[in-house]
């Protein structure tokens, strides 16, 4: 491997926005803001908008959208005059 062409690989702290909920793992992406994590050190800390402890599919608990409105508009658009 070339020396001075790859990114920092080092620990970050992925943080969901909406949940609060943390993890730690090792990144690539880098970041101004740090966070004191759990163990006791400081990590950069990056803030993500969906993860495992918000997203539907892992949560079970699934948004249902009014699709009927949807449909019937539709076929009021494309039916067969």
């Amino acid at each position: 491997m070339k020396a001075g062409i790859h990114p920092e690989y080092r620990e970050v702290v992925f943080q969901d926005v909406t949940t609060d909920f943390q993890f730690l793992t090792r990144s690539t992406l880098d970041s101004k803001e740090t966070v004191k994590f759990d163990d006791g050190n400081e990590y950069p800390l990056i803030k993500v908008d969906i993860s495992s402890a918000s997203h539907p599919f892992y949560t079970g608990k699934h948004k249902i959208m009014d699709t009927s409105g949807r449909i019937d508009k539709f076929r009021n658009r494309y039916a067969k005059k």
